[in-house]
Order: structure tokens, then C-alpha cells, then sequence
């Protein structure tokens, strides 16, 4: 099953940290949630998280997939933290998949990721979306790059990803037992 790592710092967009959570563990997938800093993550609405670790205390390079949920402030925090930058780059370096959803994609431009790929963010904050344009679809597949508009579109987004990796029929079957 893929391993999986999702970065979390305060501010994060908790609907999108936790369907990306729930809806992959769902999918039989390890998820490993990382603190950006130590301790509870509180997320843009207060609702408080407790990672999985801290990000200081992983080695990145053993996961497969790297989903980034959006939340403006939890973002600002990780646009700012070099340990995530890097790791983008060597993910995409290494061809494994990448997701962000939200506000995230500017972190992936923030790693110099982005340059002639297609990608979505939320609408506002497509301003600072620079290096390419932003596609007004829910979920945008760019060989192992999967972004998304938001909160939203955050169920999409997370059974894109397992039908990318997984397939058709686990992505079905899995909707299927949501309701979705």
C-alpha cells in the first residue's frame, strides 16, 4: 500500500487535512501526519489536530505520495519552511505523486515546481498563482501532480489520487462506501 505524508502547521484547512486523512486511510493507504512544528496543529477554525510526529523527526524520502492541504495561514507557515521545499523537489526530482489542494499549490510554486504545468488553486488566491495559469476545474491531473480548488473539492481531489495510484475500481469501490 503507498505511504503518505501530509505536512501540517497551524492554520491548516481542517476539512482538507482530515478528508485527505480519512478518505486515504479508507483507501488501506499509511498516512503519517507531520507537525510542522511540535505539538497540536489548530487549524484555520479552531479545531485542533494532533500529528501523527514531527516533521524534524522523519525521513521524508520513505514515502510515496505527498498530499498538502490547503488553509491560508497554515500555508503561509509552510511556503516559509525550506525541510517541505526540499522535499518537494526531490519528490518531483524522483517522480512520485505530489497533491495540494487550495491554497497549497503556491508552496509548490514557492519549490519552483510549477513552470508549464497545469494546475488549480482556490480562486482567491489565483493572483499570486504566477508562474502559470490557473485552470478553473475542480481537480487538475498533470502526470503525478494532482491540485484542487478547496474544502470543496477535497473528496475529489483525495479519490483522484487513489484512482491515479490504486485505480478505477478501488476509487469506485471506495466512493461507493462513502456515498459519494
Amino acid at each position: 500500500m503507498p505511504t503518505v505524508l501530509v505536512p501540517l502547521a497551524n492554520g491548516v484547512e481542517e476539512m482538507e487535512a482530515v478528508i485527505i486523512i480519512d478518505v486515504l486511510r479508507r483507501a488501506q493507504w499509511t498516512v503519517v501526519t507531520a507537525g510542522i512544528d511540535d505539538g497540536v496543529v489548530t487549524a484555520s477554525r479552531g479545531v485542533r489536530l494532533l500529528p501523527d510526529q514531527p516533521w524534524a523527526d522523519l525521513d521524508p524520502s520513505g514515502f510515496e505520495v505527498l498530499m498538502i492541504p490547503g488553509g491560508g495561514p497554515g500555508v503561509e507557515r509552510l511556503l516559509k519552511d525550506d525541510r517541505l521545499l526540499a522535499t518537494l523537489r526531490e519528490f518531483d526530482r524522483a517522480g512520485k505523486w505530489i497533491g495540494a489542494v487550495c491554497a497549497a499549490p503556491l508552496v509548490l510554486q514557492a519549490a519552483g515546481l510549477l513552470r508549464s504545468r497545469r494546475v488549480t488553486c482556490h480562486p482567491g488566491v489565483a493572483d499570486r498563482l504566477t508562474v502559470t495559469p490557473r485552470l478553473d476545474e475542480r481537480v487538475v491531473v498533470d502526470g503525478r501532480l494532482v491540485t484542487s480548488q478547496g474544502p470543496g473539492t477535497t473528496m475529489e481531489f483525495a479519490l483522484a489520487m487513489v484512482r491515479l495510484v490504486d485505480g478505477d475500481n478501488k476509487a469506485h469501490s471506495l466512493a461507493q462506501s462513502m456515498g459519494v
